[in-house]
């Protein structure tokens, strides 16, 4: 048994809204076994409002919660990664930096809640969303058994995460 703490770094376009759920799923769900973060290729100037209120109604501390480009993994001194999840369309296609270790990478993709349009309510509904698919997927990452895959295996475990369509949880 190894006591290996795993980095995994969730990226998205704005690091405003999913990106910033998924590292605090992640950093609670992980139990000391992940340490999630968060970037963005374009990062907005702030976290988005309803993802804050969405985490503190479900007892997060949101101090870490910040919107901050990926380069700051991609240079010295950053932790060194051992996944890389996009969780936005944007992001998957975009040519991403370089990252020292070659991290596993996989595309769990999830709809924009801040890009969601209609009544305070249903855009309040599309963070609540966002939440339960990450953390459905999530959920199916922390229990994989990691040290009896062989990398091949593993790879292809957090692809099919990523096309999950699975809704319980």
């Amino acid at each position: 048994m190894t006591d290996k703490i795993y980095n995994v770094l969730f990226l998205c376009t704005g690091n405003s809204a999913r990106s910033i759920i998924a590292e605090a799923l992640l950093n609670r769900l992980g139990q000391g076994k992940f340490k999630a973060y968060s970037a963005g290729s374009q990062p907005k100037s702030e976290v988005h409002p309803y993802t804050l209120q969405l985490l503190k109604g479900a007892n997060y501390d949101t101090s870490f919660a910040r919107s901050k480009n990926w380069d700051e993994f991609a240079v010295p001194g950053a932790p060194q990664l051992d996944f890389v999840f996009t969780v936005c369309d944007n992001a998957a296609a975009e040519a991403c930096p370089v990252w020292p270790g070659q991290p596993m990478t996989a595309h769990w993709g999830v709809p924009d809640p801040a890009a969601a349009e209609g009544t305070e309510s249903e855009r309040h509904f599309a963070f609540a969303d966002a939440y339960r698919m990450l953390n459905n997927r999530i959920s199916i990452f922390v229990s994989l058994p990691m040290m009896s895959l062989d990398k091949l295996s593993l790879q292809k475990r957090l692809n099919e995460i990523g096309s999950s369509t699975q809704t319980a949880g």
